[in-house]
């Protein structure tokens, strides 16, 4: 069922105080490698690199990477078999918005790796529309609207983003991301190794991945 406040979709359970903390900053280092079941990756399995990113789909500088550097990333490291990458959910205010986001990503009968980043994609290129359809009450039209672009019919449209097993599920990676001090998106790991600003352009993050395809 939805319910609005100021527009925002609310799923069936609220999102822990712990969630209100984050923010769109950096978070410091810890082993991070560990795969974890709620993570959706994308490239060689067998890749000597992974890199992890923890993101928030209502966080600009998320959606400025995703613009930016993503598509380079991904053409000339995760399609050529060069690095796995590992996307963390780390939901920022609004969080209601950020995990039906999130939420509409997974939707269908099994979370498919291809199609959720596909659908973040679009989260990420529409973010200033949809904040728009917030502010004027119309954020579940606008999710609509994308889910029904992506193949997703209305009634699993709002079984996806109602589903309270999805907080549960962010709930658990951000208390774990909490416990690698993580504090706010986009975060990156590679290796298991935080990442500082550099990790945040191309030309910073092919650097780092260079070097550590080099030592591998």
């Amino acid at each position: 069922m939805f319910a609005t406040r100021r527009g925002l979709m609310i799923g069936a359970g609220a999102l822990p105080l712990a969630m209100a903390m984050a923010g769109c900053q950096n978070g410091a280092s810890a082993d991070a490698n560990s795969v974890d079941a709620s993570d959706m990756e994308i490239g060689d399995p067998k890749a000597r690199v992974r890199v992890v990113e923890y993101a928030s789909l209502t966080c600009p500088h998320c959606a400025a990477f995703h613009a930016d550097v993503w598509p380079k990333l991904k053409a000339n490291y995760i399609d050529t078999g060069k690095i796995r990458f590992a996307f963390r959910e780390f939901p920022t205010p609004p969080q209601e918005v950020a995990l039906a986001g999130f939420q509409l990503a997974r939707c269908g009968p099994q979370p498919d790796a291809t199609r959720y980043f596909a659908v973040v994609d679009v989260l990420f290129d529409q973010q200033q529309t949809i904040f728009a359809g917030m502010e004027k009450g119309a954020l579940r039209e606008e999710l609509l609207r994308i889910a029904k672009a992506a193949g997703i019919s209305e009634e699993a449209f709002e079984s996806c983003v109602t589903d309270p097993k999805g907080g549960e599920r962010v709930s658990a990676t951000v208390a774990k991301a909490q416990k690698l001090k993580v504090t706010g998106t986009p975060t990156f790991f590679v290796n298991g190794e935080k990442q500082g600003v550099d990790a945040l352009t191309y030309e910073g993050l092919s650097k780092i991945l260079n070097a550590k395809l080099a030592a591998s």
